[in-house]
């Protein structure tokens, strides 16, 4: 009775064992397979067995360190959000901060980040998929936020623009109409007109539409601060 239950057990611990011995980090390694699994599969795709097996464990392994599935999308789309806020800042850097060219680079990277990481952007706002208790989530998608708050911010001349009746709907409808366009984008709904190349898109026709949306608004002085500085050269996707 002893002998028999001993053997029983031996395979699940052997292939535990498998798993920690295949990956110096299985919880990395299972992230990595997470976002191959949905960048080709998308999210309705996306099964824990599909990554483990992408990962090349044992359909158990994920429970070692993720409690479901949702813990493991949750910590894919922390990546996400990590990756947006950093390319829009990257971009914002190219002009300064309090002026429009800011807040259109900013946006240009949220659109360069859409056409890179398209597995990511389609994630990261799907909330039903996530462990809201995750705090590395929330920490990522609060600094991703703050990106576009903050350049209005300093462009309208207000420390807390979030808060600010007149600042909101700008806001809004910054992050709506970028969001939306990069949406757009990755649906091929811009393809195949002419002269409407995704480079195009990025470079030309969302900074104009951007500097549309801002034309003649005026600061918290009463005076305009658009284009107070030459407009920054654009650099390439990087």
């Amino acid at each position: 009775m002893t002998r028999s239950r001993t053997i029983a057990a031996r395979p699940a611990k052997e292939a535990e064992s498998r798993d920690t011995y295949h990956h110096g980090d299985l919880r990395a390694a299972l992230i990595t397979a997470a976002e191959e699994e949905i960048a080709e599969k998308g999210v309705e795709g996306f099964t824990l067995r599909g990554c483990a097996r992408r990962a090349g464990v044992s359909h158990a392994a994920p429970a070692h360190h993720f409690e479901d599935v949702n813990a493991l999308l949750s910590e894919v789309a922390a990546n996400g959000f990590e990756k947006l806020a950093e390319i829009t800042k990257r971009f914002g850097r190219n002009a300064p901060k309090g002026t429009l060219d800011h807040i259109v680079e900013a946006a240009r990277g949220y659109l360069t980040f859409a056409a890179q990481y398209p597995h990511h952007f389609r994630l990261i706002f799907r909330a039903g998929a996530f462990d809201r208790t995750n705090q590395r989530l929330s920490a990522a998608g609060a600094a991703a936020f703050r990106v576009p708050v903050e350049a209005i911010g300093a462009y309208r001349g207000s420390d807390d623009p979030m808060a600010d009746p007149a600042l909101l709907p700008q806001i809004i409808g910054l992050w709506s109409i970028v969001h939306g366009f990069s949406d757009l984008m990755l649906l091929g709904q811009f393809a195949n007109r002419p002269g409407v190349s995704r480079r195009a898109l990025i470079d030309e026709l969302m900074p104009a539409i951007i500097r549309q949306l801002f034309a003649g608004a005026p600061g918290k002085s009463g005076k305009s601060r658009r284009n107070r500085h030459p407009r920054p050269a654009r650099p390439r996707d990087n």
